[in-house]
């Protein structure tokens, strides 16, 4: 009886199942012809994606010969790995400090295996959240005063309220110790010079895009209510002086 096909996705996944089909059989290998009928898509682009994995540093090798075909070296790849979109994000927010530092391609190298190893539908939700997460190009001089991130749990709300695109409920002190409570959707959070963080977001109490600094929050909660859909280049205008590059997961 023939293999039944895999159903039709859309390439991210489908580029992560290629990589645990040539995995499962492992030390055998399968011809482009046959991953190209298990995937229902082109012989053409199946030699696009075993390229693309490949650039990505995925172990996977061409054996030559009329049975020859692609197959993958099972002691050099990963499992599938466990990793949250937040903890993906945190991974490259750590290593963007590397920039052009010694390793820093390295660096970039081993975040492109850690988002390939994550199921599908993950690694998309940890690139949407990486693109909410912003730096300046200067990070904070070494041996300096560790910034406050407000209160307890804090940025875990935040975090979570980006990753789920819901409101936050806010009790922010501003400069003067004036205390007000505010629904807010959570655009962009923005790590600013001197290592302070931000939370750039559309505050309902003021109807337009509002900065928020980390420490001033004394509390947040993440409400039920989805946030709707705000493009994140229009809250990262609001504060071009501080923002250089976003976090990138490709």
């Amino acid at each position: 009886m023939p293999e039944r096909t895999v159903t039709r996705v859309n390439r991210t996944d489908r580029l992560y199942a290629l990589v645990e089909d040539l995995r499962a059989i492992s030390p055998r290998s399968r011809s482009a012809r046959e991953l190209a009928a298990r995937f229902e898509v082109s012989v053409r682009t199946i030699e696009r994606d075993i390229t693309a994995l490949q650039q990505s540093g995925v172990p996977i090798y061409a054996e030559p010969g009329r049975r020859g075909g692609y197959a993958i070296d099972k002691k050099m790849s990963l499992p599938p790995l466990n990793f949250t979109p937040a903890e993906a994000v945190a991974i490259a927010v750590a290593l963007s400090r590397a920039g052009d530092q010694p390793f820093g391609r390295q660096a970039r190298s081993a975040l492109r295996k850690v988002v390939a190893a994550m199921p599908g539908r993950e690694g998309e939700l940890a690139r949407e959240l990486a693109r909410r997460v912003m730096h300046v190009a200067e990070p904070p001089e070494p041996g300096g005063p560790a910034r406050p991130l407000g209160a307890e749990g804090v940025s875990r709300a935040i975090e979570e309220a980006l990753l789920r695109r819901r409101v936050l409920r806010l009790d922010y002190a501003d400069a003067k110790g004036a205390l007000t409570s505010r629904d807010v959707e959570p655009g962009v959070f923005l790590g600013g010079r001197g290592g302070f963080w931000y939370l750039v977001a559309w505050c309902r109490l003021r109807d337009d895009v509002r900065v928020f600094r980390l420490d001033r929050i004394v509390g947040a909660a993440v409400s039920a209510e989805r946030c709707p859909d705000r493009p994140v280049e229009g809250f990262a205008a609001d504060v071009p002086e501080m923002i250089v590059h976003g976090t990138l997961l490709d």
